[in-house]
């Protein structure tokens, strides 16, 4: 059967399941939010510390100090206006800005999740998610039962190419044929009740969650898609992301992730889902007669989204390749780790200290919690950008204290998916003349053996 761009780009389909994952997506990032404020994060991450470590190419993105808050107020805010579809183009939009400039004022925040929640906001942005069912739709008075189904199959598309990204990583020697770094972390969970002192202390468990992961991730996706399969992967999903938020700390993303299949499931079903919605809020039933229902959605602007989002799409096929540019061990020297959907698979220790030596060939070591916060420290003694970065701040600050021809050396140790710690910086390079860039550290010591696998 051949394939017609478009024929189907002109297909449609009920705006229920987009809808519902705009509730669901919203509900999800203002509750985050949420949380993230009142354990006090916004203290400790982004306000008590002197020094923030930046993403190459995003230095110019800097800190807000007390008026932090206020940046987390409008995310939040413009989050709880995208679940109600109020102002939907605007919220959005608001959104992926702030929520986006959060994740760049600090770079120890890193995890794959806050990545995908700013690649997936920046998807919405051009998605009728406010067509059916918004504050939107009263306001104006109309309402649209079906939207163009590249929209629907746009954010299936997406989620496909996290787990399926994910899996593939998974297809390495440590994971697969050492049970790495699982068989570290499942050992330490032996004060889980019932289980911890006995399933978790097993080899054959290790591996078993290494190789179910892997299967998992790579299939999945296709589970959602095949009507027979749904329910079943479905119920996966859950058990999956369930347990994993049990074993490991990994914040609101088991529970976005579950929320975000939901997408996968027919039109009825969120139909259900929406009209529980209005038993609970009757005034929502009440002004329902006032709002007059169309058939199609019309996308304004199609000839420049439609390149926009096959661009978008492109660059999430590649990007996770990129590694492939530098040579040695990915795991190793990071360079090109981040982005790629390599979700829990390593266990990296570090210990770096620095010397600085001035013109008199004076010379004297740093105490890193002098200038870091323990978060801080930790994501810098294993990631060679973080080094790097931490030696310029360092030179920088001790030629503004009046010494000369200031040098940065550092002396690390780091230990990879449970081997010993080796030697992992070049103890005769000075950092401080070193440029952050795209190429390879040089600096980086050659790591004394070889993970096998994408």
């Amino acid at each position: 059967m051949s394939f017609n761009l478009n024929t189907y780009l002109n297909k449609t389909t009920d705006a229920a399941p987009l809808a519902v994952f705009r509730i669901g997506f919203g509900v999800m990032m203002c509750y985050g939010i949420i949380r993230y404020w009142l354990k006090g994060w916004i203290e400790t991450v982004y306000i008590q510390p002197e020094f923030h470590f930046k993403y190459y190419g995003f230095e110019w993105v800097k800190t807000l100090g007390d008026y932090t808050y206020l940046l987390f107020l409008i995310c939040g805010l413009s989050a709880f206006f995208v679940a109600i579809g109020y102002k939907y183009r605007l919220a959005i939009i608001t959104f992926f800005i702030s929520f986006t400039y959060i994740e760049l004022m600090e770079k120890t925040t890193y995890l794959n999740h806050y990545y995908f929640i700013s690649i997936l906001s920046f998807l919405m942005i051009f998605l009728p998610a406010n067509a059916y069912f918004s504050v939107d739709n009263y306001t104006s008075k109309v309402s649209f039962k079906n939207i163009p189904k590249w929209c629907i199959d746009a954010i299936k598309l997406l989620l496909g190419i996290v787990y399926f990204y994910a899996g593939l990583a998974k297809i390495n020697s440590d994971w697969l044929l050492k049970a790495q770094p699982l068989k570290i972390w499942l050992r330490s969970k032996y004060d889980l009740p019932i289980i911890g002192e006995t399933i978790m202390q097993q080899d054959w468990f290790h591996y078993a969650m290494s190789w179910s992961g892997m299967l998992y991730d790579l299939l999945i996706p296709f589970f959602l898609l095949y009507k027979r399969t749904r329910l079943a992967a479905f119920i996966m999903v859950i058990f999956f992301h369930v347990f994993t938020r049990v074993l490991f700390p990994i914040g609101m993303f088991p529970f976005v992730m579950i929320v975000s299949a939901l997408i996968f499931f027919d039109a009825p079903f969120h139909h259900k889902i929406i009209n529980t919605i209005k038993s609970c809020f009757g005034f929502i039933s009440a002004k329902a007669q006032t709002i007059t229902y169309q058939s199609v959605y019309p996308v304004r602007n199609r000839k420049l989204v439609l390149p926009i989002l096959g661009l978008f799409f492109v660059l999430q096929l590649l990007i996770p390749f990129r590694y492939m540019l530098y040579p040695g061990e990915l795991f190793w020297t990071e360079e090109g780790y981040r982005l790629s959907w390599r979700v829990m698979l390593m266990e990296k220790m570090g210990n770096t200290t620095f010397k600085i030596v001035d013109q008199k060939g004076q010379s004297f070591l740093i105490n890193n919690s002098d200038f870091l916060t323990p978060l801080q420290e930790k994501q810098m003694s294993f990631q060679p950008d973080f080094i790097l970065e931490y030696a310029h701040y360092l030179g920088d600050h001790f030629t503004k204290q009046g010494y000369k021809n200031v040098q940065v050396y550092a002396k690390s140790y780091v230990a990879l998916n449970g081997r010993l710690s080796q030697l992992f910086i070049d103890e005769s390079v000075n950092l401080y003349q070193e440029k952050e860039s795209f190429k390879h550290k040089h600096w980086i010591l050659p790591f004394k053996d070889e993970i096998k696998g994408l």
